[in-house]
């Protein structure tokens, strides 16, 4: 067999050990504070079928599907009317439909809906659910932008109230305080979009606007006016809606500006209060970290109808490292109607990113190993390995280096592997029934009994 350079596809990564126990770090974290707000875990298949996934993110997300080929002889029995498109767009669709029945997972929303529908009988609602699972879509690779990346997605479905917003809040101020990652929660409402449209005389609009609306954080207003007139908004529409996306200041003062903006718009001031509910109990709960009513945050999926989340990392050249919203009837595409609900996601991938960046892991992760027995020969291996058994017993991450090498190399690997203690046990300590631990750190070493030096390296 010739030989072949490894290799792996762009936006996908491999994972080291220390960067597992980093990415560990994160994740028990996350949903330990799930758990602490009463949500239960579930998952569902990385593929679904495509009629599941397709047109649920909008025209740009369903472009990033990542579309799986049918299993055997997939151009069997494919029409000659696949090819026969002369709009190549059109005949890739067309294509699509013949060849490709499923797709990898966009996101983990669509499908807990599609689940929801599936086991509604068995669920008590409102139904609290958590799921950390990878997602992919076929964006193009760059910093914290990844084909394949971590979701960790918490929703409350089956509940109108917005109180569950509130609690969203809750739950990402805690994840982001007991991470040390400083934030500002951005929220905004779909129906406060909705009233801007109506405002400018655009209410059939909305997609489009959102969509430009979503990228003034990174093109700038003048790229977004630009999209905007491609996407056939009139230079009438576009001068009232300048002004709109400028509006900067205190949150009383967007609300004044907006409630006369909105005067003929019900769905606009509906909007409002919307907001003014929940942020008045944020206010009330004194989140550790900011948030903010930003009327530019617009996301880019179809399927929002209310609040509309994003959290930014402060201190770290980041986008987004969570979003979410209030979807109103996702499940009703699924065959249940009237099934409202919201959530948010943690992008895992990017909050590792930030962490990474701002040196914010603990130094006690480093290692999974605490404790490294020396291995001085046959007879010394086998008195270890009870104490061995002892240590990992009482939970203390420990190994045994598996052959009487010299001591300088043992040494080198209990440093290359960022190990706290090294354990040696030679005739003296068999003996005594004593071990001398060493302090890799230090280099100072102490003879001790084994229950003392459960009690260090605890």
């Amino acid at each position: 067999m010739a030989s072949q350079k490894p290799s792996i596809p762009k936006g996908t990564r491999d994972f080291s050990p220390l960067e597992m126990v980093r990415r560990n770090y994160i994740f028990d974290i996350i949903r330990s504070i799930f758990k602490v707000f009463g949500y239960q875990p579930i998952e569902t298949p990385a593929m679904e079928n495509l009629t599941t996934l397709m047109g649920k993110y909008g025209e740009e997300g369903d472009k990033l599907l990542f579309k799986i080929l049918n299993s055997g002889n997939y151009l069997d029995g494919l029409p000659e009317s696949a090819s026969r498109f002369p709009d190549p767009a059109s005949r890739l669709t067309d294509l699509t439909k013949h060849i490709a029945e499923k797709g990898l997972r966009y996101d983990l929303t669509v499908p807990f809906a599609r689940f929801v529908v599936q086991h509604q009988n068995e669920l008590i609602f409102p139904f609290k659910r958590y799921q950390v699972q990878p997602v992919w879509r076929a964006d193009r690779p760059q910093k914290g932008r990844y084909r394949e990346f971590f979701q960790c997605d918490v929703d409350v479905i089956g509940s109108n109230s917005l109180l569950n917003e509130v609690e969203l809040a809750q739950i990402a101020d805690a994840i982001f305080s007991k991470l040390d990652i400083n934030v500002l929660i951005r929220l905004n409402n779909r129906k406060v979009l909705a009233g801007i449209a109506e405002a400018i005389g655009a209410p059939d609009k909305l997609t489009d606007i959102t969509v430009a609306m979503d990228k003034l954080d990174k093109t700038g207003m003048d790229k977004v006016t630009d999209e905007l007139v491609e996407r056939g908004l009139t230079y009438e529409s576009i001068e009232k809606l300048q002004p709109v996306l400028a509006l900067e200041g205190k949150i009383k003062m967007k609300f004044e500006t907006l409630t006369g903006f909105f005067r003929d718009s019900e769905t606009g001031l509906k909007g409002l209060e919307e907001m003014r509910t929940i942020l008045e109990h944020l206010k009330d709960l004194n989140l550790k970290n900011k948030f903010d009513f930003d009327i530019t945050l617009a996301r880019g999926l179809s399927y929002y109808t209310g609040t509309i989340i994003e959290v930014k990392a402060l201190d770290a050249a980041m986008g987004s490292i969570c979003g979410g919203g209030r979807y109103d009837d996702l499940t009703g595409i699924f065959g249940l109607p009237g099934m409202s609900g919201v959530g948010i996601s943690f992008g895992a991938d990017r909050i590792y990113d930030v962490m990474n960046e701002l040196n914010l892991f603990p130094e006690t992760i480093q290692a999974a190993t605490r404790a490294l027995f020396v291995n001085f020969g046959k007879e010394e291996e086998k008195y270890c390995l009870k104490l061995l058994a002892s240590l990992r017993s009482a939970g203390i991450p420990s190994e045994l280096y598996p052959e009487n090498a010299k001591l300088k190399k043992q040494m080198e690997y209990a440093n290359r592997k960022n190990i706290s203690f090294v354990i040696l046990i030679g005739k003296d300590e068999m003996e005594s029934g004593k071990i001398t631990l060493k302090d890799m750190r230090s280099g100072e070493q102490k003879l001790c009994t084994l229950d003392e030096a459960k009690i260090l390296l605890s």
